[in-house]
């Protein structure tokens, strides 16, 4: 029952966000009593909580699979980006912006997390670049991975970049592009341009 209840919630929360489901329209949704919810979570909090790491683990899981796939370190960025933006919106109801905002404990605690999980994905596909000679040799791998991950949670957050004045798209395709043109080979850079081309961005 605690993994249906986790699943139904989720699904509201992403359609309405966190702030504005509450435990009736869960409980009622699932056809269950409140209590019955209750008895796995001590409050609305525990339930996003968990809600909030199941469905993070699915997202972190399709990244590490486009990482795989991806045929080479530049177009896996604009896969990375294209994959985020399912989960991103400019809406105020998005499970991302109401978790800034509402549950910002929660978020850090997100954030800790995504850094521990992606960090080899990230340092990986840096190596492989260098290796393939659209990276330069000489970056700092270890730095460029943490300014990276620092670089897309700066343009996600809601305080830096409003989302009544800034499209989520249009930040991660800038950010994508600054961050390539700072580590990139005059071979990178053709790819790049090639690959934007070809993206239309």
């Amino acid at each position: 029952m605690k993994d249906e209840i986790v699943n139904q919630a989720i699904s509201l929360f992403l359609q309405y966000g966190f702030k504005s489901v509450t435990m009736d329209e869960i409980a009622q949704h699932i056809g269950i009593s409140k209590k019955t919810i209750y008895a796995h979570f001590s409050n609305k909090e525990a339930l996003v909580e968990e809600a909030s790491f199941f469905h993070f683990n699915r997202i972190i899981e399709n990244i590490q699979n486009i990482s795989k796939q991806a045929k080479d370190p530049i177009i896996e960025l604009y896969q990375l980006k294209r994959e985020a933006l399912k989960h991103l919106s400019n809406e105020q109801n998005s499970p991302q912006y109401q978790l800034q905002k509402y549950y910002p404990s929660l978020y850090a605690k997100v954030k800790f997390k995504e850094f521990e999980i992606l960090n080899d994905s990230f340092s990986n596909s840096l190596i492989k670049g260098i290796e393939t000679g659209l990276f330069r040799s000489d970056i700092k791998v270890d730095f460029i991975t943490r300014i990276y991950f620092n670089g897309i949670k700066g343009v996600t957050d809601i305080e830096l970049f409003p989302i009544d004045r800034y499209k989520i798209d249009q930040l991660l395709i800038d950010f994508s592009e600054y961050h390539l043109r700072a580590i990139c080979t005059p071979l990178g850079l053709e790819k790049l341009k090639n690959y934007k081309k070809e993206l239309n961005l």
